[in-house]
């Protein structure tokens, strides 16, 4: 099973736990019941923002439904390098959660690696919260609310994403960013 099938399943256990139907749980995460079937499905990729409210609903931690473990630091977490929770859900993007272990997070981090697409249209999603996306290397093309922008090293960028948006790798190069996400 591949990561995506797999947490689409803890998704759905998640929800039948909480003892929500799809529908209601649609209806609370402002999202249309055909969407979060795809999610559940796994035909369609959860936003990662989406991840906090959706932990938040169903009284469980983010990290747990993409890893499928138990969070259990208080005061905090470490994560060496190279060590988060891997996220692989869609092709082009990997995903590592730096702090998996840490217990009601405020904020999920994570860096995130785009490879290119040569012609790929952007894929455009919103969720609750907020997002800051910091460049580590490559060139990022994002595109929000309708505008498009390009950070390179070093920018980043402090967003409401609410706002519909997306990103994508430049240049024929790998990007990577350091993004974190509150609900």
């Amino acid at each position: 099973m591949n990561n995506n099938a797999q947490i689409a399943t803890r998704l759905r256990g998640a929800r039948e736990a909480a003892g929500l139907s799809v529908d209601e749980t649609a209806r609370a995460l402002q999202l249309t019941s055909a969407t979060y079937a795809d999610y559940e499905a796994g035909r369609q990729d959860i936003p990662m923002g989406l991840l906090p409210g959706l932990a938040r609903l169903f009284g469980m931690e983010a990290s747990a439904l993409l890893t499928g473990g138990d969070a259990h630091a208080r005061v905090f977490s470490i994560t060496r390098k190279g060590k988060g929770a891997v996220v692989e859900r869609r092709q082009a993007y990997h995903y590592e959660h730096l702090a998996p272990g840490f217990l009601r997070p405020a904020m999920e981090p994570f860096v995130v690696t785009v490879a290119p697409k040569p012609g790929a249209t952007f894929q455009l999603n919103s969720h609750a919260g907020q997002e800051f996306d910091l460049v580590l290397q490559g060139r990022l093309e994002l595109r929000i609310d309708g505008q498009t922008l390009v950070l390179d090293p070093g920018d980043s960028i402090y967003f409401d994403a609410t706002r519909p948006h997306g990103m994508r790798a430049l240049d024929g190069t790998t990007v990577k960013f350091l993004a974190i996400v509150t609900a």
